[in-house]
């Protein structure tokens, strides 16, 4: 059954990195789609509604529209507002300092940009 993954990072080398481990770890399993703005992510997802993606990754800092929120938290806050989005498994990647507490407010999973950059095995780790 083939897997269907959503990456959202405007640094087109991240979001590579992540597709690259993703399809070196699972193969032929992930359908992967990439988006380099939480408003491209968002429009993504929503175009998904009725066939969700199992995992999003997305990043944290993005475009600087969302103030006070960082661009990846108001993107995780509208998936989570979608019904059909419930059991999608949702990871921020990030090298801020305040990451966990984010991912805790938001009720995801996070896994911290230096953790991603050292360990690629961290992503076989994603229960989706």
């Amino acid at each position: 059954m083939i897997k269907k993954v959503l990456i959202v990072d405007d640094s087109h080398s991240w979001n590579d990195y992540h597709k690259n481990n993703l399809k070196e770890l699972y193969g032929e399993t992930l359908e992967i789609v990439q988006a380099y703005s939480a408003r491209e992510g968002y429009d993504k997802v929503y175009a998904n509604i009725y066939t969700p993606f199992d995992l999003i990754i997305s990043d944290l800092s993005m475009e600087s529209d969302f103030l006070p929120d960082f661009a990846g938290e108001w993107f995780i806050k509208q998936v989570n507002m979608l019904q059909e989005y419930y059991k999608t498994q949702k990871v921020i990647i990030s090298g801020s300092m305040s990451i966990r507490q984010i991912a805790e407010d938001l009720g995801t999973d996070y896994i911290p940009k230096y953790v991603a950059a050292n360990d690629r095995l961290v992503y076989k780790k994603l229960n989706f």
